[in-house]
């Protein structure tokens, strides 16, 4: 009893340091306890983002189902255009985590800057092709005219205000490189907290606000992102965290930037053959009508709120791998790779039942349109059925990308998405006539081979002789 008691508040008073973001050194001690510390705020954080995603598709699904189809349309575009942010992302962790595993906190600061610095570029670019062209941007994807109508506000604003998403993105990837991940994980709350408060106030009107319909949900995005931005920089810039920056950092370094590109082109590349393809399901989808788009629509968004804690704790392998190679211990990084899948798939395993016993009455809390429900379940219970080995593909997915290898998992993209993925979706749904079933059965093939390749790949042990 005693001991149980001990057992119980040891691991309260971990969560307490987990979540308040108490620092250690990741590259000494206890493997277990660097995951444990590493992993609860980064699933807290992909959690809020989930829980985000959910509520919003709830209070837009109330509009109207071209209003689902407007949110899926768009989000797989504006996905293609942040490659470049995801990649840099990518760069930015395995740099920072790898400049502070070997205590060069200086080097750490400086990657910092130059992310920041590239990110507003991007973003400039992207806000300027959204509000001049969001009417085509949706045609494109073959929204019907009713659709594009109804919708091409809410692809306007978030296009427009995309710097608030790229930088708060950008900014908790260095974060969670210095290894402050609870950091990542407020700034998200933040964010997230507010766009859940403002959703139904923009969306349905209240007060003196008026009732913006769909594009009210971009509105409440680009608010609640952008105040959350304000706070990453304010705590940047005057906060006590491990990296501390001051208004004279504020200059290009061209030798570190290069540097940063050089990493972010595999990173940009994995994302963009990952992310066309998806607009490319999603385009074969839309053959199928509006009902069947927004089944598909809301199936993903409930499938990321499972996905992403995966991914929070998945994101702790590509921070224990890059500093614990900036340490000099590459076997260490490894044990930590191998155990922080082994947690992901535990947990996987738990969601994938869920869904294959449950898929119909989860999908039925946002839609009691029958056609939406049909396909919504559907979708949920043949892409869960791949979850286990999903869980491997993306933790050692991000222990490549940690390690700075982002040219591995591009090449294990490129087949398996683009040589695999697309081919068979399109085969089996229209040519084969197995309809949306053939894009779902696509999806799960896909994902559970990117998993299985990057195992042989990871063993393969290259990775740890990666510079950068």
């Amino acid at each position: 009893m005693t001991s149980n008691k001990f057992n119980l508040v040891s691991f309260l008073k971990l969560l307490k340091d987990a979540i308040s973001g108490k620092e250690m050194d990741f590259t000494k001690g206890s493997i277990r306890k660097a995951i444990f510390m590493l992993s609860i705020p980064m699933i807290l954080e992909m959690c809020m983002e989930s829980v985000f995603a959910l509520v919003d598709i709830a209070y837009v699904s109330q509009v109207s189902t071209n209003a689902v189809a407007t949110v899926g349309l768009t989000e797989s575009v504006i996905t293609l255009v942040y490659a470049v942010a995801v990649g840099l992302s990518m760069a930015a962790t395995a740099i920072v985590a790898r400049r502070i595993g070997e205590k060069d906190h200086v080097g750490a600061n400086q990657a910092a800057v130059q992310v920041i610095i590239l990110g507003v570029l991007v973003a400039i670019v992207v806000s300027t092709i959204g509000i001049v062209f969001p009417k085509e941007i949706l045609s494109l994807m073959g929204g019907e005219s009713d659709l594009v109508e109804e919708g091409y506000r809410y692809t306007q604003i978030l296009f427009g205000g995309n710097i608030t998403i790229v930088l708060l993105f950008l900014i908790n990837a260095i974060f969670r490189g210095a290894g402050n991940a609870s950091m990542a994980m407020w700034a998200l709350v933040l964010s997230n907290g507010l766009n859940i408060i403002l959703d139904p106030i923009f969306i349905f009107g209240l007060g003196p606000i008026p009732e913006y319909g769909v594009a009210g949900a971009a509105i409440a995005t680009t608010i609640g992102r952008g105040t959350a931005v304000v706070f990453q920089l304010f705590v940047l810039f005057y906060g006590a965290t491990r990296i501390k920056l001051a208004f004279k950092d504020l200059v290009i370094r061209t030798q570190i930037m290069l540097r940063l590109i050089k990493v972010s082109l595999g990173g940009i590349g994995q994302f963009l053959i990952g992310t066309s393809s998806w607009i490319f399901l999603m385009r074969i989808m839309s053959e199928f009508g509006s009902e069947v788009l927004a089944g598909y629509t809301i199936s993903i968004r409930i499938m990321m709120f499972t996905l992403m804690p995966s991914w929070g704790m998945s994101n702790a392998a590509a921070t224990l791998v890059g500093q614990n190679l900036g340490a000099n211990q590459p076997e260490r990084a490894e044990i930590s790779v191998w155990k922080t899948s082994k947690y992901n798939a535990y947990f996987m395993i738990i969601v994938s039942v869920l869904y294959l016993f449950f898929a119909r009455s989860i999908i039925g809390w946002f839609s009691e349109v029958p056609e939406v429900v049909k396909y919504g379940a559907m979708s949920l219970q043949i892409v869960a059925a791949g979850y286990v080995l999903y869980a491997y593909g993306m933790t050692l997915t991000n222990a490549f990308n940690g390690a700075g290898d982002t040219k591995t998992p591009t090449i294990i993209n490129f087949f398996c998405f683009w040589m695999f993925q697309l081919p068979f979706a399109y085969f089996a749904a229209l040519t084969m006539e197995w309809g949306p079933k053939g894009v779902f059965w696509g999806i799960m093939l896909a994902e559970s081979l990117i998993a299985l390749v990057a195992i042989y790949w990871f063993k393969k042990g290259k990775w740890k002789l990666v510079k950068v």
